[in-house]
């Protein structure tokens, strides 16, 4: 059995779980969140924990076991908690705003880059170079994180780019002169 797959998932009291074959509804205070598993996993739910387990020992259910119960702890997370990503611009005139329903980012090219937010993560700009996204669904708040940082990902000559909160840019010493 996988490590990771053997541990309980602690369930919050605002947090309601169903199963119902291989669908799985993960209902909380910041929305509600699906998923379906493989029929060769099986899920309990005792009073306040849910584990996964095994139907039978092959070795791929056994790759799959640790994986959908880190998918289901992320959901359960997702929305009770919400997920965060800071992401700073830096950068001489880098500069972010949200308008209506885009984020709109001054990167230095010669025009704005606009940016749709998708329905179920919120955008808020701090000091203009600070973006904090909020969201109950881990991989598409990534993906989202993602797409924003590969407009102008972080350079190490200048240290200039999009960059995560704490992130540090190995700088190069580049030409020197004679």
């Amino acid at each position: 059995m996988s490590r990771i797959g053997k541990l309980p998932i602690k369930v919050p009291e605002n947090v309601d779980i169903m199963s119902e074959g291989s669908k799985i509804t993960v209902k909380g205070k910041f929305g509600t969140l699906y998923d379906t598993i493989p029929d060769t996993l099986a899920v309990e739910q005792n009073d306040g924990t849910l584990i996964v387990g095994l139907k039978n020992n092959s070795r791929s259910n056994r790759a799959l076991h640790g994986l959908y119960r880190t998918l289901i702890n992320n959901m359960v997370i997702g929305v009770s908690e919400q997920f965060t990503v800071i992401l700073n611009l830096q950068g001489v005139g880098y500069r972010a705003a949200v308008q209506g329903k885009t984020v709109v980012l001054n990167l230095g090219y010669s025009h704005q880059v606009i940016i749709d937010i998708p329905e179920t993560i919120s955008v808020e700009v701090t000091q203009n170079t600070k973006l904090t996204l909020k969201g109950c669904d881990k991989a598409e708040l990534g993906l989202f994180a993602a797409n924003i940082r590969s407009w102008r990902p972080p350079e190490p000559y200048k240290g200039k780019g999009i960059l995560y909160d704490g992130e540090i840019v190995k700088r190069k010493a580049g030409k020197s002169g004679k």
